[in-house]
């Protein structure tokens, strides 16, 4: 006896009415793709993995859109997957441009204001490990950071100029966070 195995558009006929199984029958059939186009193309597979959950939210609340006259299920899922990448990809250029603060620009008196009294070689000390620190952050981390430290921006407003769910906005910084604090715990000495 051989177990039903839907075909693509009837998974996604079926995820249009919200099913999720049908969605996970989907992503098991072409997470691997998904994952590998958007690897090569951004290079990080950090962000590949959260391009490829992208594509697989955006297929869910696209699928009513689907058309099959207009490419199969395949050709339109790695049309949405090589949409996402490539405006990841906009958005990276568009930093590396100049449009995001960088990290070396923490001015001193930023940290004056947590080290009352410290001397200026101590900040400048004090700067050059936060920088450091920050530096073996993934870029996507750094980001969040940045925007949200230096700009000023709420997680919803991050996520908003990134073009991410709230979530994930929230896992990096979290997750950055966390990061940074182990850093500099290991680097404590003890007194």
């Amino acid at each position: 006896m051989h177990a039903f195995n839907p075909s693509d558009e009837q998974l996604i006929r079926r995820i249009a009415h919200s099913d999720a199984e049908a969605l996970a029958a989907l992503y098991d059939r072409y997470s691997r793709l998904v994952f590998s186009l958007v690897r090569n193309m951004v290079g990080n597979p950090e962000s590949a993995e959260e391009i490829t959950l992208d594509v697989f939210t955006r297929i869910w609340e696209r699928a009513v859109s689907y058309d099959v006259r207009k490419a199969t299920v395949k050709r339109w899922i790695v049309t949405i997957c090589r949409n996402r990448a490539i405006d990841v990809l906009r958005r990276r250029k568009r930093r590396l441009e100049g449009h995001s603060p960088k990290w070396t620009d923490v001015p001193l008196d930023m940290l004056a204001d947590s080290r009352r009294g410290a001397e200026p070689t101590e900040l400048a000390i004090l700067q050059r490990q936060v920088t450091a620190a920050v530096a073996k952050l993934p870029g996507e981390q750094r980001e969040v950071l940045a925007l949200a430290y230096f700009q000023g921006y709420s997680h919803r407003q991050i996520a908003g100029e990134l073009d991410l769910p709230l979530g994930t906005v929230k896992t990096r910084i979290r997750l950055a966070m966390d990061k940074l604090r182990h850093i500099f715990d290991s680097h404590k000495k003890p007194r």
